[in-house]
Order: structure tokens, then C-alpha cells, then sequence
């Protein structure tokens, strides 16, 4: 530990996950020093924070001398290598319990690792463990966990987001350099938004859904939530892949997103939504927004408000849509082949009702209830075939701004973060909290959300930035344009109001 203790594990949380994979090469710090950092700060901070539902230490510093031994070898050399990392829990991962945030997978161990995870540890990832949720994914604060709410590490009064909040919180903390999260509908953007992170959603099927268990299978995408936009284009970078074991995976050529890294906004042309700004929209984030609008056009890029239309059906159309898929997904969990199973029924059809009920969480079924709703007869073609005409339309609007614009800029949420205990007696509010990240998801577009200043509370502001598919390199470029200006950005200790 001598060399750990000169730089003071202080020093190690603070650094991104690039920085410290670079004092891992040069030999300035060992694996096994940056992972044990990594324990020593959950340890210190996880009552409080409650980020992760698992940790495995002894697994992680097994790992840690195995992955010491390729990097001096020569075998691993990647800028990521070496670098502790935690995964959301409904990443599946080999050997390591993955539970969904759900007491129906509480024991679950998969007999395999998601195609994500494989990538990661293939080059030089030391897995540190799962991070909390919200239950299979549904919800936008991480409250509907069955192993409790996360807390927002800015203020812990405050939710951090969600349906990846354990990975936005672990990140903001300095538990973990970097993770992964998966986002059906901002559940990528939303948290790190709230937790003052930067999280990225890339285009729909660049990423393997291999091993994701599936909330809503159209929508879902994995992407890296880390400290700023280098760290995620080289998670990204690093995870992305065609997939043969997945049908919706995308061949690409173009996966080198740290290219995309250049301060350099002369020409783009950036378009800001008015649907974005209207009601509803707190006055401190209006304000983050048309600021780093103002920052990118003094670095040479052009800004217009437009119009994008239809912004309105977003929201109704994404949760018929994914209540749809989910219900669907969710059937297998029925007490028979894994998971949790009731004490005591009587009969098969009993067996599946109680462990169902006993299993599953309010907000799940709710969503499950509302899914099968909208697939019944009757009630099909009313529901959801106008919510897939509707996801057309929206997928075409964007289609017309891409014509005229390179890059989407807004909010990622209409506010920042709620009181704990504040959103879940409310859904439909909850819900609507998701206005501006969804549209991403109902089109398959990539989108970024990058911290932009706290509000009075000291609560972190984020800003979108949405591409067209497949342009992930233009909102890396913007969004490191962005970075540069506002400067290294120092998490929960930093000034009320500063950018």
C-alpha cells in the first residue's frame, strides 16, 4: 500500500477513471491499491448513500492481482485497464448475484455475464459489484428498490435519480471511477443529472443487450455513467460491439468515440427546443440551458430555438409502450423455473398469483397491470398501436430537426432533484419527469447529459444534448466543448451556483 498512501486515497477517488488507469500504466499506483481505495470508500460512505446491493471484495481483489499480472505482462494495455468499475443490478454478471432491485431475483446468480460485462473485463475491468435501482428499472428516483432508497450524495435528504441512480450515486461519491447503467427512458440522463455525473445513452443497438434483463426490449440501452465525457467515450468505446447473440445489435465501423474528443464547435449548428422551455421547466435550469447554448455559440457554433412538435405524446406514448413490453418480459417471472416462490398456495395458478404479488413491488405491478390493460382485447388497437404511430411521428420530427440541426440542446429534467418520499405517491407527476429524456429512447437516438451548474439547494443542473443515430461523436464533440469551458468539475463539495 506505500505507494497508495503517498497519493492518499483521497487523491485516487478523486481522479477519473482515465487518470487512474494512466498512474495504473505508469506504475504509480497498483491494481490492487486503486481497488482497495475503491472498498475503502464504499465502506466509508454506504450507510449512508446505500448505492450498491452487492460488493464482493474478495472477489474484486482476486481479481485485482490477475489483472496486475496482464498489465505487467504486456497483454492488457488499454487506457481503462486495471480501473475498478460497478455495474448496474440488472447487468447480468457471472458468478454474482443479480437481483434487479427486486425481491422475485433476490438469490439470483446468473450462469453467465451480459455481453457488456464480458467486453469490460476482456479489457482490464475490476468488477467491485451491483449497484441499486429501481425495480427492474421502473421508476425515476430509486426509491422502489427492496433493498432501499438511494440518496443522492450532494444531499442525502434527496433521491439521486433514477432507474440507475446506485450507478450515478456510486460515481458522484467517488465509490467507483465509472459504471454502467441502462436507460429505457433517462434512466442514464435523468440520474446523472440529479447526482452531477455524466451519463451517456448511445444509439439504440450499439451497445449488446445481451444479459440486460429486459424492462422494455425496444427501448433499452446500456451506456457508461462517469465523471466526464472522456471517461464515457472510452467506456463506450470499450463496450460497444455487434452482438450475434442479439438481434437488435448494430454492426458499426465508426466505435472510436475518442476521436470525437476535440474542442472544436465552429460550424455545428445546435438547436434548442421551445417545447423544452415552456411551463413547467424550473427558472435555475432554463437558465443552465441558454448558458452553455451562450457558451457553445461564442465557441463558434451557431444556436436556434425551434420548434420540435409532438413533444406532448411523448410521455403517454413511451409508458403504453414500455407497460406493454414489460408485462410481456415480466411473465416469465412466475415462481417456477428461478426466483422467488410463495411458502404456502394451493394449486399452480395460486403459486403464480402469490409469488407475483408477494414478489413484486407497487410501482411493478402498476406498470404490469397498465401493460396488459393496453395489450387486451378491446383495447389494442385503441392504446397501443396509436402509441406505435405515435413514436413514428416522433421519430419522424426528429428526423426534420436533423435536417437543420446537428445537435439537440436542453434540459434533462424540469427540475433538479425532489425531497426523498416525495414522488411516489404521485406517479403520474413522476412520470412526467421524464418529458424530455424519453423522446431519445422512442426514436433510438443517443443523448448525453453533462453537469452545468447547481441550483440554490446545491443541487446539480444538468443539460441534454441529443445526436442524430449513430452521432455520438457530435454530441461527444459539443458536449467536450462544453466541458472545457466550464472547467474540471469537483462533485457534491463544490460552490452553491458555481459552473
Amino acid at each position: 500500500m506505500e505507494n497508495a498512501e503517498r497519493m492518499g486515497s483521497m487523491q485516487i477517488k478523486d481522479l477519473t477513471a482515465l487518470e487512474l488507469g494512466r498512474k495504473i500504466k505508469e506504475k504509480e499506483v497498483s491494481v490492487r491499491e486503486a481497488v482497495t481505495a475503491c472498498l475503502d470508500r464504499i465502506e466509508s460512505v454506504e450507510k449512508e448513500i446505500n448505492g450498491f446491493i452487492t460488493v464482493d471484495g474478495e472477489r474484486a481483489l482476486r481479481r485485482a492481482e490477475e489483472v496486475q499480472r496482464a498489465i505487467d505482462g504486456g497483454s492488457l494495455c488499454g487506457p481503462l485497464a486495471g480501473v475498478p468499475a460497478a455495474v448496474k443490478d440488472n447487468i447480468c454478471t457471472e458468478g454474482m448475484r443479480t437481483t434487479c432491485a427486486s425481491r422475485i431475483l433476490y438469490h439470483f446468480v446468473p450462469p453467465y455475464s451480459a455481453e457488456a460485462v464480458r467486453r469490460m473485463e476482456h479489457a482490464g475491468a475490476v468488477l467491485i459489484g451491483k449497484t441499486n435501482m429501481d425495480e427492474f428499472a421502473m421508476g425515476s428516483t430509486t426509491e422502489t428498490s427492496a433493498f432501499g432508497p438511494t440518496k443522492n450524495p450532494w444531499n442525502t435528504g434527496y433521491v439521486p435519480g433514477g432507474s440507475s441512480g446506485g450507478s450515478c450515486a456510486a460515481v458522484a461519491s467517488g465509490e467507483v471511477p465509472y459504471a454502467l447503467g441502462s436507460d429505457t427512458g433517462g434512466s442514464i440522463r435523468q440520474p446523472s443529472s440529479f447526482c452531477g455525473v455524466t451519463g451517456l445513452k448511445p444509439t439504440y443497438g450499439t451497445v449488446s443487450r445481451y444479459g440486460l434483463v429486459a424492462y422494455g426490449s425496444s427501448l433499452d440501452q446500456i451506456g457508461p455513467v462517469a465523471k466526464d465525457i472522456s471517461d464515457c467515450a472510452a467506456v463506450l468505446e470499450m463496450i460497444a460491439s455487434h452482438d450475434k447473440k442479439d438481434s437488435t445489435s448494430l454492426e458499426r465501423t465508426d466505435t472510436d468515440f475518442t476521436s470525437a474528443l476535440v474542442d472544436d464547435v465552429r460550424g455545428m449548428r445546435i438547436g434548442v427546443p421551445s417545447d423544452y422551455l415552456g411551463e413547467g421547466l424550473d427558472e435555475e435550469v432554463r437558465r443552465a440551458v441558454w448558458k452553455a447554448a451562450d457558451v457553445l455559440r461564442q465557441k463558434g457554433a451557431s444556436v436556434e430555438e425551434f420548434h420540435l412538435s409532438l413533444t406532448e405524446y411523448a410521455v403517454p406514448a413511451y409508458y403504453v409502450i414500455a407497460s406493454a413490453e414489460a408485462s410481456s418480459n415480466l411473465a416469465r417471472y412466475d415462481g417456477v423455473k428461478y426466483g422467488y416462490r410463495a411458502g404456502e398456495y394451493d394449486g399452480l395458478h395460486n403459486m403464480y398469483k402469490k409469488s407475483r404479488s408477494e414478489g413484486f413491488g407497487e410501482e411493478v405491478k402498476r406498470r404490469i397491470m397498465l401493460g396488459s390493460f393496453v395489450l387486451s382485447s378491446g383495447y389494442y388497437d385503441a392504446y397501443y398501436l396509436k402509441a406505435l404511430r405515435t413514436k413514428a411521428l416522433i421519430r419522424q420530427a426528429f428526423d426534420r430537426a436533423f435536417e437543420k440541426y446537428d445537435v439537440i440542446l436542453g434540459p434533462v429534467s424540469p427540475g433538479t432533484a425532489p425531497e426523498l418520499g416525495s414522488s411516489l405517491g404521485d406517479p403520474i407527476r413522476m412520470y412526467l419527469g421524464d418529458i424530455y429524456t424519453i423522446s431519445a429512447n422512442l426514436a433510438g437516438l443517443p443523448g448525453i447529459s453533462v453537469p452545468y451548474g447547481t441550483d440554490k439547494k446545491g443541487l446539480p443542473i444538468g443539460v441534454q444534448m441529443m445526436g442524430d443515430c449513430f452521432r455520438e461523436k457530435t454530441i461527444i464533440r459539443a458536449a467536450y466543448a462544453l466541458e472545457q469551458a466550464r472547467g474540471r468539475w469537483q462533485g457534491p463539495d463544490r460552490t452553491e451556483g458555481e459552473v
